[in-house]
């Protein structure tokens, strides 16, 4: 079973810049090694996450991922449960286990839709490099904000598709501007997310439950509950990566194993969506009745996505909302 469930985790892909998204490890049984803090800052107060979509996208694929952010926030949410915002708020445990050190006087976090910047044009081209994802970070807002790459279905990242969805990492201004004299500017980082969009190039293996996996049990794909693959795909990488970035902002925070190939709040949970869930099996999820959908979460404007477990420190085990 073990070795089955290792085909569904995606390797952290670790630069200078980048720590985390899914990883080919398990969480070790010994809870005292299980996601220890490791004494670094988080993210703390009102902090804006900035869309930059790189490529082509509709509108209405832009709709299904600021509709997502916007629901991470219970007074922007959906009332009905299981909801989004219910599902992020084990993240607040991390903050609470955290202030457990005397030297944390981190009041908390919270998330907002902030800037969104529109990159049809493909200015840097269709094949991007870390560093050109740093670049187009960098659009974003430079502080108190996780500014959030989305590429589309036709640019090409390296480690895209072969062992890697998505990355979440951090970079300060120098490394953005060589040109940067003011010395406190210099030393400002600021977080960063990169998402793919992998509808032609991987759904099975960035897009499952919906699509028939590349590796493993073959059972069949699940209705996308916003009826598009390849963005409710980038909605559970986004959302493991939103956690990743949340509780280990800087690569010094909550996480198992070694910082250079860390487990953290969602990777360590990776292919478990709802109670039952097995190697192949995402879980006994909700379905839509008219639709056929497959979801766990209900969202704003009367949107229902499907997100991740996520390990809560309280239990010590992966948390499912259903």
């Amino acid at each position: 079973m073990a070795l089955l469930q290792l085909l569904f985790l995606v390797l952290i892909s670790l630069s200078s810049f980048t720590f985390a998204t899914r990883t080919l490890n398990a969480l070790v049984e010994d809870p005292s090694s299980q996601l220890q803090y490791h004494n670094g800052p988080l993210l703390a107060g009102k902090i804006s996450v900035n869309l930059i979509w790189y490529g082509k996208f509709k509108p209405a694929q832009r709709a299904i991922i600021s509709d997502f952010v916007t629901s991470l926030t219970s007074a922007s949410s959906s009332s009905m449960e299981p909801a989004v915002s219910t599902w992020w708020k084990t993240t607040e445990k991390y903050y609470n286990l955290a202030k457990s050190n005397k030297k944390f006087t981190n009041p908390g976090l919270s998330l907002k839709l902030g800037k969104q910047v529109i990159d049809e044009k493909y200015t840097l081209g269709k094949s991007l490099s870390q560093k050109q994802i740093i670049t187009l970070a960098s659009k974003g807002e430079d502080r108190n904000a996780i500014n959030v790459v989305l590429t589309s279905s036709d640019v090409v990242v390296p480690g895209f598709c072969s062992n890697r969805c998505g990355s979440h990492g951090s970079s300060s201004l120098n490394q953005l501007n060589s040109k940067v004299k003011n010395s406190k500017a210099k030393s400002y980082k600021f977080a960063y997310i990169w998402v793919g969009n992998s509808e032609t190039q991987c759904p099975g293996y960035c897009a499952w439950p919906f699509h028939q996996p590349i590796y493993g049990p073959q059972a069949a794909p699940l209705v996308a509950p916003n009826n598009d693959v390849g963005l409710d795909g980038m909605v559970i990488n986004l959302a493991a990566l939103l956690a990743g970035t949340a509780t280990n902002p800087f690569g010094n925070g909550f996480y198992q194993g070694t910082a250079e190939a860390p487990l953290e709040a969602a990777s360590a949970c990776t292919g478990v969506y709802a109670k039952g869930a097995y190697p192949g099996y995402a879980g006994d999820l909700l379905v839509d009745a008219t639709t056929g959908a497959s979801y766990n979460a209900h969202g704003a404007n009367g949107r229902k996505y499907l997100v991740p477990a996520l390990f809560d420190p309280a239990t010590a085990v992966c948390s499912t909302i259903v």
